[in-house]
């Protein structure tokens, strides 16, 4: 199959790179030509600045120029097309709903090609997007508009999490694809032809609104769980003494009808996804005339969530952040990437500034690039007092406190990097409880305060 993919950001480029892999004939499309320029290197470090995702950089250099092509004009190439995969940004506004300004920029633009297209086989157009429910209708009308001959409008959502995006993609949970025409879900079976018949994937076929609505579903699920956890459980075991986290946890998701994922306590959820679906969701909701209480209070807890241990030191440790040094382990929303979108961190330097430290030292092992562009001193001065470190020790040396605020694996269990770089009165804030033997600091003089614990005061 001859494929467009228009975008090239996370969703795009690990789609078409994918894509690619099976045999189809994929030309990623996008108007950002540094973008373009590195992927087409097809060198590891460069394709990273970009998108770090394992084993991405691979499966592009793998297929660079055989079956994928990084391109900035698609009219040279719109003959013969069998699908455009639609992965654009649609950024929240500030009352929630979204952004589609990108998203029909770009679809007006294929439609006015398309339109004047020699060879008029069936081309169906599929949304990849998280995008309002009913988006597709719109797109059937932008389409119309312009007098597009034999095209139709699919809906397509991802579900990758970022991290693992590679093997998920090659080996997702299901495939939905929603649509009205038995020739597009066709079409769409030829592309995806893998995963037909799938012993352990879903194949999914329904109408182009069920497709939205499973995308806004399934995320907002996701976070109403780690919001549960966080606003419940974590609160339960920071009110009530002697409540164990990890084997309240334990006995809780014992039960087989209650999902083990997301029964992590943590200082919130960021990512591109989360915050901005449910915002989104409620939007939707609230414009037709709909209640939308939970899921307002699942978006401002995690909300709540992401600077909540900073109000805690200064509460129940008595500390004053006023010219003190933190270091700061973490800047992605998650380990394995070096996305910041969303990130908890943003809203934890956000907030330490705003309380009148002296320097944020900080470390992450992916994500140090990204955040100098996030924090650059020409959009607010403040962000000079940010520098930035090759390790945690680094990153330790000469600070007064301690906040770890991304579950990177290296981050577990750094009681003795800790007790050999800075010596007592130290407070460690763990936003991710990745310092399992914190009895152990306690002992030695360091004050503990984490997500799911009340603070424990240095003995």
């Amino acid at each position: 199959m001859k494929i467009i993919v228009v975008g090239t950001g996370f969703v795009g480029l690990t789609h078409a790179a994918v894509c690619s892999e099976y045999g189809h004939e994929v030309y990623a499309y996008d108007i950002d030509r540094a973008r373009l320029e590195a992927y087409s290197s097809g060198k590891r470090e460069q394709i990273n600045r970009y998108v770090n995702e394992p084993g991405l950089a691979n499966v592009i250099a793998e297929n660079l120029n055989r079956y994928l092509f990084f391109v900035d004009d698609i009219a040279p190439i719109i003959e013969g097309t069998d699908a455009f995969f639609l992965c654009l940004p649609t950024p929240p506004n500030p009352d929630g709903s979204s952004d589609l300004s990108y998203y029909f920029n770009a679809v007006n633009h294929i439609a006015q090609l398309l339109a004047r297209r020699h060879d008029q086989r069936r081309v169906v157009l599929i949304n990849k997007s998280t995008v309002p429910i009913g988006t597709a209708r719109r797109l059937e009308e932008v389409l119309q508009q312009h007098h597009v001959p034999n095209a139709g409008v699919a809906s397509n959502p991802e579900f990758l999490p970022e991290g693992d995006a590679v093997e998920k993609s090659r080996r997702p949970d299901r495939v939905v694809v929603g649509a009205d025409s038995e020739e597009d879900f066709r079409i769409i079976r030829r592309i995806y032809s893998q995963f037909i018949n799938h012993v352990r994937i879903r194949y999914i076929e329904t109408t182009p609104e069920t497709a939205e609505g499973i995308k806004y579903m399934a995320n907002t699920l996701l976070l109403t769980y780690i919001s549960f956890w966080n606003g419940v459980g974590a609160r339960m075991a920071e009110t009530f003494g002697n409540i164990r986290m990890e084997d309240l946890k334990r006995g809780v998701t014992a039960d087989g009808r209650i999902s083990t994922w997301g029964s992590y306590v943590s200082n919130g959820a960021g990512g591109s996804c989360f915050g901005k679906d449910v915002q989104s969701l409620i939007y939707q909701l609230k414009s037709s005339g709909q209640s939308t209480d939970l899921l307002q209070s699942v978006y401002t807890i995690n909300e709540y969530q992401k600077t909540y241990l900073i109000d805690r030191a200064i509460r129940e440790a008595g500390v004053s952040f006023n010219q003190k040094c933190v270091a700061l382990l973490g800047l992605s929303f998650k380990q394995r990437t070096n996305d910041m979108r969303d990130s908890s961190a943003l809203k934890v330097v956000e907030a330490l500034l705003g309380r009148g430290v002296r320097e944020i030292r900080a470390y992450d092992p992916m994500a140090i690039e990204e955040a100098q562009r996030f924090f650059h001193p020409d959009e607010n001065h403040l962000f000079e007092k940010i520098t930035y470190h090759h390790s945690p020790h680094q990153a330790l040396e000469g600070s007064d406190m301690l906040f770890i605020s991304t579950d990177w694996e290296e981050f577990r269990g750094l009681s003795r990097t800790i007790e050999q770089t800075v010596k007592p009165p130290y407070l460690v804030i763990d936003g991710r409880r990745m310092i399992p033997d914190y009895d152990e600091l306690v002992q030695a003089g360091y004050g503990y305060l984490a997500v799911g614990s009340a603070y424990l005061a240095p003995k």
